[in-house]
């Protein structure tokens, strides 16, 4: 088994700008599991926000490289937990070794992903299409370059609930709105009852992540539905966020991959909670991994392929909104033959 790494610096169609952060390049980090015969394709991007470099995370993943050339494990499972006591400070690492790990056992099992968990893509959800926060007039133009049946928009303005007036004036898509901590419990439970009335379906992570009070205020008042995002980071937050939201978003980058998702995913069914997969601004390869989860999910927001200009990679492909999942077994992303 051989453990490579390929680094890209992908280029957004748009700046793309949310209530902490703004950029118009997105570093990524894909990692390959080769035994000479499968290959697994895993990805992670860097993160300011939570201190993740391409750096950080090859610096990490070279601790276990050892571990992962000598293959005395059966599934990606085994591998995640073998990995997990030097990977455990480093999510996003673990994240693209657990995607590599397990799009190889897939394919050698002879196996779809989704298959290889028993799953069946009969019914499942369609992903939105995320509006990063800009002029209203740019943040029209960016939904009219790209017609879609669900769009999220991030908000944390001072202009929040006029942005999404002018957004309804232009469309009949279902919204979603992401505030990424902007919000108080006041401006919240304020304005969820005028946003319903604008065609949305849930507020996520309206307040800071350490705003318990605030968010028990919002789940007891809120018209809308609150989803988790910053507030559910790894499989120990669920729990907590039980009472506080109506579901989590659940990020395979920070939590360490699909192995650890499908735990948390378990568990917030178990709690009633409705499940939500989101992404970073990752190439095919990552948005693929988390096509599979699908058939598990209420919602996703799976579109980080389509911000970006020059994809390296081939995998799952969209129709309007629908996830169209690529031919050939594992998640069925590969990187493109000039970067191999």
């Amino acid at each position: 088994m051989r453990l490579t790494y390929h680094t890209f610096d992908l280029q957004l169609k748009h700046t793309f700008t949310i209530a902490h952060d703004s950029r118009d390049v997105q570093q990524t980090l894909i990692v390959q599991l080769n035994d000479g015969v499968f290959a697994g394709f895993g990805e992670a991007t860097s993160n300011p926000y939570y201190g993740i470099t391409i750096g950080n995370m090859t610096a990490t993943l070279d601790m276990v490289k050892d571990i992962v050339e000598k293959g005395k494990y059966s599934s990606a499972e085994e591998l995640w937990a073998m990995v997990h006591p030097l990977l455990k400070d480093n999510s996003f690492a673990q994240c693209a070794l657990d995607e590599a790990a397990q799009d190889y056992f897939a394919k050698k099992k002879g196996q779809k992903l989704y298959e290889s968990w028993g799953l069946s893509p009969e019914n499942i959800p369609m992903t939105n299409f995320t509006i990063g926060i800009d002029t209203v007039e740019k943040m029209v133009a960016k939904m009219k370059e790209l017609p879609w049946p669900i769009y999220k928009i991030k908000l944390g303005t001072d202009e929040d609930l006029r942005i999404v007036q002018e957004l309804r004036k232009n469309t009949d898509a279902l919204f979603r709105v992401d505030a990424n901590c902007g919000w108080t419990a006041e401006k919240t439970i304020e304005l969820a009852p005028k946003l319903a009335a604008l065609g949305v379906e849930f507020i996520e992570q309206p307040l800071p992540a350490d705003d318990t009070e605030g968010m028990k205020a919002v789940f007891a008042e809120s018209a809308l539905p609150v989803i988790a995002d910053e507030s559910c980071i790894i499989e120990e937050d669920v729990e907590p966020c039980h009472g506080l939201f109506h579901g989590i978003n659940i990020k395979l980058t920070k939590c360490g991959g699909p192995t650890a998702a499908l735990r948390m995913i378990a568990k917030a069914r178990e709690l009633g909670m409705k499940t939500m997969v989101g992404c970073m601004t990752e190439t095919s390869v990552g948005i693929s991994a988390i096509a599979h989860l699908l058939p598990l999910l209420d919602y996703v927001d799976m579109d980080g392929s389509l911000l970006i200009r020059n994809d390296p990679a081939t995998g799952v492909t969209f129709n309007f909104g629908k996830v169209i999942y690529a031919p050939g077994n594992g998640t069925g992303a590969s990187l493109k033959p000039e970067f191999l």
